[in-house]
């Protein structure tokens, strides 16, 4: 392996729902990061890790930056500004078809705190903006603090994300491969099928719920005797029980629409027959209270 060869972290942050784990998942190939419409999808920071033959950049998908408003909140918000003394660079996402606002703001000055580590300003969602929306906004970018790059990119078209990528590699220390060829994440299995099963969900109720599932997959493995059936063992947990009978809906229909859902992508993701057993639990007030939140997963 050459001398020259680079390898280190970086981290997307910006406001929720502005395509972070998007763009994470088309820089990855492949799905490690669960996407929705909703704010608060990203609990964790999880790592999907790209391969070139010059270097290997592993991804930090931080959770949105937000003002907290519960117990949770508040962990998710330590764990980005952890996050980003950690890494080499760090992508500040804004969409190109929204005007920047204070939320924008808001992160902006948080990383006016971040005094070692380079920003790259990435303007996404290129392909919802016309020509002259993506110009006024990258102009507004600029303006906003001095980046060491900004780069208009879409996830969905995949253009500019070769671009985007020389761009964070080129800012990684020279280093021999953090993690051995072909890994895709460190993510435990577990965690990314809970992951996979609490997108399925949150498909189903966007507008009924807010953001008050869990999931945690209790036991996972081969069935006995048989190599190609996963036996998977899951609780979805949600806040009060008419809460639960959403996520159940009419005679268990959406939970059964859930369920075909999640283990069609859990057998994508994993490359084998799964069984899932699913079932509902109510756990009250669990974003607010830390002893549940360390049983669900969430750690100070």
């Amino acid at each position: 392996m050459s001398s020259d060869f680079h390898a280190g972290f970086a981290c997307f942050v910006g406001r929720p729902n502005v395509g972070k784990s998007t763009l994470m998942n088309a820089l990855v190939g492949t799905k490690v990061a669960i996407t929705s419409a909703k704010p608060q999808t990203t609990r964790r920071a999880i790592r999907g890790i790209v391969h070139r033959p010059d270097a290997q950049l592993v991804i930090v998908d931080t959770p949105g930056f937000h003002r907290p408003r519960t117990l949770l909140g508040e962990r998710l918000d330590s764990l980005v500004l952890s996050t980003l003394t950690e890494v080499d660079v760090i992508g500040f996402c804004v969409p190109a078809n929204e005007p920047i606002g204070k939320g924008d703001r808001f992160i902006v000055e948080k990383l006016g705190a971040v005094k070692k580590t380079p920003v790259v300003a990435i303007v996404t969602k290129c392909d919802l903006a016309s020509r002259e929306q993506i110009a006024s906004q990258l102009l507004a970018v600029s303006a906003l603090a001095p980046f060491a790059e900004i780069v208009p990119v879409s996830a969905e078209s995949g253009e500019q994300l070769d671009v985007l990528a020389d761009q964070l590699v080129a800012r990684l220390p020279e280093s021999p491969p953090l993690y051995a060829g072909g890994e895709l994440t460190d993510e435990p299995e577990q965690i990314l099928v809970a992951e996979l099963i609490r997108e399925a969900a949150l498909e189903g109720v966007r507008d009924e719920l807010p953001h008050s599932i869990a999931v945690v997959v209790e036991e996972m493995a081969p069935r006995e005797g048989r190599d190609d059936l996963l036996d998977i063992y899951a609780f979805m947990y949600v806040e009060r029980p008419s809460q639960k009978a959403i996520v159940i809906g009419p005679g268990g229909a959406r939970m059964k629409d859930v369920g075909t859902r999640a283990r069609q992508q859990i057998e994508a993701l994993l490359g084998t027959r799964v069984y899932l057993d699913l079932r509902v639990k109510v756990a009250k007030e669990w974003q607010r209270d830390p002893k549940q939140l360390r049983r669900l997963g969430f750690y100070d």
